[in-house]
């Protein structure tokens, strides 16, 4: 069986993670995803501090299923191969800041005036125009300005960023469904079109419901740290050995077997907590009984009572005990061997689909490894005399 995207081919000039990421997802369905990399390689090469081999983790994680192909855009020979690249590829997909790819040559309008079929994914901080549009900004940036930065934490511990880079990853699962759509859309006008995406707006987007309470409001929401601004009990509560659950009890039901399964009688007989509505103006009280029950005994007790009691918890789970758990999808980690970075784990993609599987994972590319094989396709030969990677058409 094919992949889904097996016969699209995609010019890759993204760098760092939200422009690769979205690509891999591409790759992953089984494009053949072309990186072009400056002499020097992607900035996330050598970002970082755990490296294996030469290259650092961050960019073994985000460029598999990849081909890599070295032009030095600064130079017209690299720019002349990229564009003659471009007449030959489905997709490019881009994330300089803007006025970069006018630079070099490779925007949208010129590159589709001679390839009409192309799509363009274009990704940014703060948008391909207005007054932010050539503001420098990374996750962390974006976090602070679009309101996320807010939502997260508590009173206490004032504003804090995710724990994961939460907008370069939302941002090309959002442009890799722009792909797909346009995709779709070539398939019946036979034409392709310019995506255009910023994370800003990605993330702003996808704070859904937040906005819903801030437009009927007025009011920033609260930062409320673990618990729901809307739904109690929703929040963690460490018991007797140190360790923290999850909780959630969004019904009356589930509020029931909660309390059951606690045997936290005082709670249970308190009838102003059971509804909803009650437990919500009751916040504290509801809090502090939760609290004082799960520190009267360890984590395992209260892990098999309440799964018997069917609530819905968890343990707050180290790495450790992810990626040893066996209801882990087993197939979600695999071991690739690299030439410079040895044997080593990725996460693959866990999406499943029955007609046209994902493609077999391979090892991220070495720095330019590609760059002859692809440019002999389109009949652009390296000159092998210049090490900076300049490119001689034939």
């Amino acid at each position: 069986m094919t992949g889904a995207l097996d016969g699209i081919r995609v010019l890759d000039f993204t760098q760092m993670m939200n422009g690769p990421m979205g690509t891999m997802l591409l790759a992953d369905f089984g494009a053949d995803v072309i990186k072009v990399e400056p002499p020097q390689g992607d900035t996330f090469r050598k970002t970082g501090e755990t490296f294996l081999g030469d290259d650092a983790a961050y960019f073994l994680t985000m460029n598999r299923n990849k081909r890599s192909v070295v032009l030095d855009l600064n130079t017209e020979a690299g720019k002349r191969a990229a564009r003659e690249l471009a007449k030959h590829v489905d997709i490019v997909a881009v994330n300089f800041r803007p006025g970069i790819a006018e630079k070099l040559g490779i925007t949208y309008e010129e590159l589709s005036a001679e390839n009409p079929g192309l799509i363009y994914c274009q990704t940014t901080a703060f948008g391909a125009e207005g007054d932010d549009s050539t503001r420098p900004g990374m996750d962390p940036v974006i976090q602070a300005l679009s309101g996320l930065m807010q939502l997260t934490g508590d009173e206490k511990t004032g504003p804090l960023k995710t724990g994961m880079p939460y907008c370069d990853l939302i941002t090309p699962l959002l442009s890799t469904i722009g792909v797909m759509a346009a995709l779709n859309a070539r398939q019946k006008t036979g034409k392709g079109q310019r995506i255009d995406l910023s994370m800003m707006d990605a993330t702003i987007y996808s704070m859904i419901p937040r906005d819903s309470y801030y437009f009927s409001t007025g009011d920033t929401p609260a930062r409320m740290g673990n618990a729901h601004w809307q739904i109690v009990p929703y929040n963690t509560y460490e018991t007797s050995d140190k360790r923290h659950i999850m909780i959630i009890a969004h019904t009356d039901k589930f509020w029931r077997a909660l309390a059951g399964a606690l045997e936290a009688d005082e709670l249970l007989a308190d009838e102003r907590l059971a509804t909803k509505e009650g437990r919500l103006a009751h916040r504290e009280i509801v809090d502090a009984g939760l609290a004082r029950a799960f520190a009267k005994k360890p984590m395992e007790h209260w892990n098999k009572v309440l799964l018997e009691a069917g609530t819905m918890f968890a343990p707050v789970a180290t790495f450790d005990e992810v990626f040893a758990d066996p209801r882990i999808q087993r197939d979600l980690v695999v071991e690739l061997d690299h030439p410079r970075a040895g044997r080593f784990k990725l996460l693959a993609n866990p999406l499943k689909l029955s007609g046209t599987p994902l493609k077999k994972v391979s090892r991220p590319p070495v720095l330019g490894e590609h760059t002859e094989e692809v440019l002999a396709e389109f009949g652009i030969m390296l000159n092998r005399e210049d090490e900076a990677g300049r490119l001689e058409e034939a």
